[in-house]
């Protein structure tokens, strides 16, 4: 009796073992905004146990307008944030060290959008245009220079499409699936969308973002992670995309499937996620070059001191070229 409730006890503390070393790891990542399909690889790791194969309890929140993901990073409320690496970069200079590890997005969903008759973005010289208050810091610089445009002919973009559709010559920002679906929508108006990354804008968009003491401390998990939602932008984009997509509705009611179907179908057409270096190396790449364009862009707008930002330390490519997740 006692070599057997020896032999049993011996069993159940090898299962209890056993349970906690396959216990998932607690995970929070932080999007920049409502929920949309624009963030459908995340949400889809989540819908078809991509994240929990990987051995991770991710928990997805997020964002909006009043959220600043960089300081809910630095006070501990996210292990990585949905990051931009312009923002990114930029946060050195803030003391913030923030570090770039993998782009879902190989271009900028940033977009100008113009009247019908607006055929190219030098067009646009005599118009006014509307821009918001982080374009004004980010892209705007690099739109002057490379186009023309003056502060003059500025104005803020309240994330009011009105204005636009009740003046023409007005031309204004807005987000590749959002803005521009929503004046066809409800202005019966078919648009001109001019995307940056497509007029020579360089930065990376979509990204995942941690601290750079969450790197050292958590490596595996980050890895994990990575690996995970670069699988989960392939199904999204290639498989069938209601699982995330039933989860984006939950966290973002006003979102429709209609929108859902537009943004996939956008995010297909301008291979902003598997076109680029994405069709070589993987979902999710992000290589030394760019980032170097993107850094000496920002160096020659003035938007940040050379002197106090280590290029080298914002970025690694470590934890994304080994998941070579391939479209």
């Amino acid at each position: 009796m006692h070599r057997a409730l020896a032999a049993s006890l011996l069993a159940t503390a090898a299962t209890l073992a056993g349970t906690t070393a396959l216990a998932a790891e607690k995970f929070v990542y932080l999007t920049n905004w409502y929920a949309q399909a624009e963030h459908g690889g995340f949400y889809q790791a989540q819908a078809t146990g991509l994240y929990a194969k990987a051995g991770l309890d991710v928990t997805l929140k997020m964002g909006g307008p009043q959220v600043n993901i960089m300081q809910l990073m630095l006070a501990g409320q996210a292990d990585c944030v949905m990051g931009y690496d312009v923002q990114t970069i930029q946060s050195w200079e803030q003391g913030i060290k923030a570090v770039t590890v993998a782009a879902a997005f190989q271009k900028d969903p940033v977009v100008l959008i113009t009247h019908p008759d607006v055929k190219k973005l030098t067009d646009l010289k005599s118009r006014t245009l509307l821009i918001g208050s982080a374009g004004m810091v980010t892209y705007w610089p690099w739109l002057k220079g490379q186009f023309g445009f003056t502060d003059a002919q500025m104005r803020p973009y309240t994330f009011n499409i009105q204005p636009f559709l009740a003046d023409k010559n007005i031309a204004q920002q807005g987000y590749l699936a959002s803005e521009p679906f929503a004046i066809q929508k409800e202005g019966k108006l078919k648009p001109n969308v001019f995307m940056l990354a497509d007029e020579g804008w360089p930065p990376y968009a979509t990204a995942v973002v941690c601290m750079d003491k969450t790197l050292k401390e958590r490596p595996k998990a980050v890895a994990a992670f990575v690996k995970a939602s670069m699988e989960g932008w392939k199904s999204y984009l290639t498989g069938d995309p209601s699982p995330a997509n039933a989860l984006i509705k939950k966290d973002n009611p006003n979102m429709t499937d209609e929108q859902l179907a537009y943004g996939i179908a956008t995010l297909k057409d301008t291979g902003t996620v598997m076109g680029g270096d994405a069709a070589k190396h993987g979902i999710g790449i992000i290589t030394d070059q760019r980032m170097k364009q993107t850094y000496d862009m920002l160096v020659k707008q003035k938007l940040v001191d050379p002197a106090k930002v280590p290029l080298k330390q914002t970025y690694r490519t470590d934890f994304i070229v080994p998941a070579k997740v391939m479209p």
